[in-house]
């Protein structure tokens, strides 16, 4: 028998031919998944990116390797599939923390419905990654987890809030993860652990049994090595949810569709990208700089192969970001409806937490939602701030219509990942990392960031691509074909 080569690209695919030839078996697959957390996560580079591993994930294995004996087919579109998910999502047999160390050993009753999903497909839960408290920073400072290690660069954070997600895939500890974006909490990490993370449009994924942050902006996703794994990802994930009335928006998507169906002969010919400029770095830091090359490169690959490039600009771009952020207005109300609904949780709110001093001591973002007001009402604003969300949704679709196209580019952040020290020094807080994943966010589009390639100075960049609502399958075939041309993965080494 082969090894599962859990370091290098790992794909669903590959794993479910070798199922299928007998090269390993799911146990196989399973036993080299938490060997390389012992190795890695909890010795060596000691990580840290995984809070929780399942003491049930051997024995779930063997039961697919004896269906698939017996059978002779696989029970499911992600059978074997070993799955890591931020600490954010509800699972019935684990602990689920949300980051926080104010959370004890909350075990809710039942599975989120995305986790739901993932079982029925056949994967199996392998752990829970590491978090912020209550996903509330774009970098990994936890009061219940302390720091997780970038895996590209062990004295770098590996981003926020899907923090432990990103870090575990990229090294290799599980075969795919799943994490959650509000402002950017999926596509930023996977950034800067070089993986492919996808924002779909909110409500596409259930978000029942996920905390929340800004329920409109809310959804989970996946984060993988490849664009074909993400996709076969959302093939199991996307659908209605009685319990979550946000989902009915599936029924503008429409159903039945594949979203791995096709990749393969996607292609860039022709491809109208919009390059918004506005969202670089302007070469002021050196850091800043590398990110802009690296980008800068990957876009002229992407014309070589056919794409083409429009210039575009957004008017008041950073002054309408500014304005439809509405973490400082809404947060507190739907982040302690949450925890009302579980009393078992035993926190009372999310002031509570802070006067009480329950949180990790960086994170400003935190202290600014509960300095807000506790009913978005309350904001004399809000509704100001409600309205110029959709005149900032026509104005892009505006220009997305007057240029015809397909998606518009720029690098999700301009900034690489930053070091430890320079997040304990406050060189960068939450409140002020320039991050540019909130432009889709607070826009209601789908977006997805492909690895575009590395630094001079080795650190992972992503480039992100941004399509109308509910464009997500298009959005997939031009990131499947970017990921072609670019090549821009390459793993850690650890």
């Amino acid at each position: 028998m082969t090894t599962p080569d859990l370091a290098g690209r790992l794909t669903i695919a590959d794993v479910h031919a070798a199922l299928r030839a007998g090269d390993y078996t799911t146990e196989d697959l399973v036993r080299a998944c938490l060997e390389r957390i012992e190795q890695i996560d909890r010795s060596g580079p000691q990580l840290n990116a995984i809070i929780s591993v399942s003491t049930t994930a051997l024995d779930e294995a063997r039961r697919l390797d004896r269906e698939l004996a017996e059978q002779g087919r696989l029970v499911g579109p992600l059978h074997g599939v070993p799955v890591v998910v931020k600490d954010q999502i509800e699972t019935r047999d684990l602990p689920t923390t949300f980051g926080s160390a104010a959370s004890g050993d909350y075990r809710p009753e039942r599975d989120a419905t995305a986790i739901a999903r993932l079982r029925d497909a056949g994967a199996i839960i392998l752990g829970k990654t590491t978090m912020p408290d209550f996903a509330t920073s774009w970098f990994s400072t936890s009061s219940r987890s302390g720091v997780t290690k970038n895996p590209y660069d062990l004295t770098r954070d590996p981003g926020g809030s899907s923090s432990g997600t990103a870090a575990a895939v990229a090294a290799g500890l599980a075969l795919v993860g799943i994490g959650e974006d509000t402002g950017g909490s999926i596509r930023l990490p996977a950034s800067f652990c070089g993986l492919v993370g996808v924002r779909v449009t909110p409500g596409l994924i259930s978000r029942a049994g996920m905390s929340s942050l800004v329920t409109p902006q809310d959804t989970a996703g996946p984060m993988t090595r490849s664009v074909q794994d993400a996709a076969r990802l959302l093939d199991v994930l996307v659908g209605f949810d009685p319990a979550d009335d946000y989902t009915a928006a599936t029924v503008v998507a429409g159903s039945g569709r594949s979203y791995a169906d096709g990749l393969e002969s996607a292609s860039l010919t022709g491809k109208r990208i919009g390059v918004l400029r506005q969202a670089f770095p302007d070469g002021t830091d050196p850091d800043g700089a590398r990110v802009a090359e690296t980008v800068q490169a990957a876009l002229a690959s992407m014309r070589d192969a056919g794409a083409e490039l429009v210039d575009i600009t957004i008017d008041e771009l950073d002054e309408q970001v500014g304005f439809t952020s509405l973490y400082t207005t809404r947060s507190q109300a739907d982040m302690n409806a949450f925890v009302a609904a579980r009393p078992g949780l035993g926190i009372a709110s999310m002031r509570q937490l802070v006067e009480d001093g329950q949180y990790h001591e960086k994170l400003d973002l935190l202290e600014a939602i509960v300095a807000g007001p506790e009913d978005p009402l309350q904001d004399a604003e809000y509704v100001s701030r409600v309205l110029a969300q959709s005149a900032f949704q026509r104005q892009v679709l505006g220009v997305m219509a007057e240029h015809r196209l397909d998606a518009i580019a720029f690098p999700d952040a301009k900034l690489p990942a930053p070091t430890h020290e320079d997040i304990f020094a406050d060189r960068w807080t939450c409140l002020t990392y320039p991050t540019n994943t909130v432009i889709a966010s607070q826009l209601l589009f789908p977006a997805v960031t492909v690895p575009a390639g590395r630094t001079s100075d080795g650190l992972p960049v992503g480039l992100e691509l941004m399509a109308a609502p509910y464009g997500e399958h298009e959005l997939l075939r031009l990131a499947a074909a970017a990921e072609n041309t670019l090549r821009g993965w390459s793993a850690p080494e650890l």
